[in-house]
């Protein structure tokens, strides 16, 4: 497939979502960027959030994870079932009873500005590396297959696709966003299961007789039970699971603004319901993907491609996809999968930190009416920024499989976040609210060394996602010692 033929697959795509945002963004009122009326019916945020969970790291890095660890995803994947029931049950209600706009203002209720603040910073730091890790994935495709080509610069390649998504979300936010994700959502799931088919078909070999095939049995492994050293082990996986779906979904403006954009907590709680089951199966099939790319790459003897001189499992799904004569349909159904993949995750996390940085740091409905919208869209360019120096940056630093680094990042910023609503939730005191941030930075410092102790140190115990919950519980701690009747 031609750089060429790629960037018109591209252009065509994006001028589709500018079509949906032109429709959907004709009231362009802050209060349908950050809550869409709260109008949407609950199949399409449920339907569309599937797509904003996965992003394009599951699309490519989960696969390029099948090598390394089999299907060994798939207790995390069990864990956030579990998490995403508590969502639903305990976070959900409290959010439609406080009728939120931004979820820390809960903090704000229960604490004071000081909490407020803290919570609403460390979302804004985690979003932005977690988006920025979404974007920066699929920034390098581009640049491999597309960009190097035209000799554009890695730098160029990330300005143009912020500032794509910026162009069919800065007038609908929210409202853009629970239709596009619908649309996206869709082609990542069609180009997963025609990838699969494809790759099958040109292996000779159906389905149910790969599924029971000797080369299949070397990457299907889920649980590991072996060893509790082991950073996969199943307790913590499956521990580790839990704590980032109520984190990075629960706790998260992100994920939660699509939520509170439906009529009603019934709904809200249908949507969470019927996303988390699908989504078991849907990570199911990525696993399936990528032990199939695995063993298509050693049928043909096809190694890993290598980016800056070192090999990256990322990049296997697009090499096989884009690079291995197995026709044009494979090629537009991989590219079109990964762009909605990759965009229906960066563009709400766009919307959800410039709602966010709005309401919870310049208090935005506070501010002359006149002002507001204008101050909306300011912010809006300034997150692009800020997401476009963060991904430009990741060049540099990341040397890992981009998914591992995502969750790892994880546990370090939704602890204390996590720890702020455990105490808030679990317990009736109030606090010293002016020390809130000192509890936050500390437990962060304490959960950095802990992470970054050698195995050998600690007998061979490898940390894991464990490292999440011990750092709300370490935050938890802290706050303990502020507390107030």
């Amino acid at each position: 497939m031609t750089p060429t033929l790629i960037l018109f697959v591209i252009l065509c795509y994006f001028a589709v979502l500018y079509g949906i945002s032109h429709i959907t963004s004709r009231d362009d009122s802050n209060q349908v960027f950050f809550k869409a009326n709260r109008q949407s019916p609950w199949y399409l945020v449920a339907f569309g959030m599937i797509g904003a969970s996965l992003s394009g790291v599951t699309f490519i890095s989960v696969p390029g994870w099948v090598a390394g660890a089999q299907m060994g995803y798939m207790q995390v994947v069990f864990g956030y079932l579990v998490g995403y029931m508590v969502i639903a049950f305990v976070l959900l209600p409290i959010y439609y009873r406080l009728n939120v706009t931004s979820i820390y203002q809960y903090l704000k209720e229960r604490f004071g500005p000081v909490s407020h603040l803290s919570g609403a910073f460390f979302f804004f730091i985690s979003r932005v590396i977690g988006a920025a890790f979404r974007l920066f994935l699929v920034a390098i495709v581009l640049q491999q297959f597309v960009f190097n080509q035209w000799e554009v610069p890695f730098e160029l390649t990330v300005i143009l696709s912020v500032m794509l998504i910026w162009v069919y979300t800065h007038r609908g936010g929210i409202k853009t966003i629970v239709w596009t994700d619908t649309l996206q959502t869709l082609l990542m799931l069609i180009a997963v299961i025609l990838s699969v088919f494809l790759i099958l078909n040109f292996l000779n070999i159906g389905v149910i007789d790969f599924l029971e095939s000797e080369n299949f049995s070397r990457y299907n492994q889920i649980f590991f039970t072996d060893n509790f050293l082991d950073k996969n082990h199943f307790i913590k996986s499956f521990t580790g699971g839990i704590f980032i779906a109520i984190c990075m979904t629960g706790l998260d403006q992100d994920m939660m603004q699509k939520n509170l954009t439906c009529r009603t907590i019934k709904d809200a709680q249908k949507n969470m319901i019927w996303f988390s089951l699908i989504l078991v199966v849907v990570n199911m099939l990525f696993l399936i993907l990528g032990a199939l790319l695995f063993v298509y790459a050693d049928s043909v003897g096809l190694v890993l491609p290598l980016m800056d001189g070192t090999p990256k499992s990322d990049l296997l799904f697009p090499e096989i996809a884009l690079n291995q004569g197995l026709g044009v349909t494979l090629a537009i159904a991989f590219l079109l999968g990964l762009i909605a993949a990759a965009y229906s995750s960066a563009d709400s996390a766009l919307t959800a930190l410039t709602t966010s940085f709005c309401v919870d740091f310049l208090a935005i409905e506070k501010r002359p009416e006149a002002h507001q919208k204008g101050l909306r869209k300011k912010v809006h360019i300034g997150v692009c920024l800020v997401l476009i120096v963060v991904i430009i940056s990741f060049k540099y630093f990341v040397d890992r499989n981009v998914i591992d680094g995502l969750l790892t990042v994880a546990t370090y910023t939704y602890g204390p976040l996590l720890g702020l609503f455990a105490f808030g939730i679990l317990t009736k005191y109030q606090l010293k609210d002016r020390w809130v941030w000192v509890v936050c930075l500390v437990s962060l410092v304490l959960i950095t060394i802990l992470g970054n102790i050698p195995p050998s140190y600690l007998r061979g115990y490898q940390l894991g996602y464990e490292l999440l919950p011990l750092n709300g519980l370490l935050t938890f701690l802290g706050l303990i010692l502020i507390r107030r009747k």
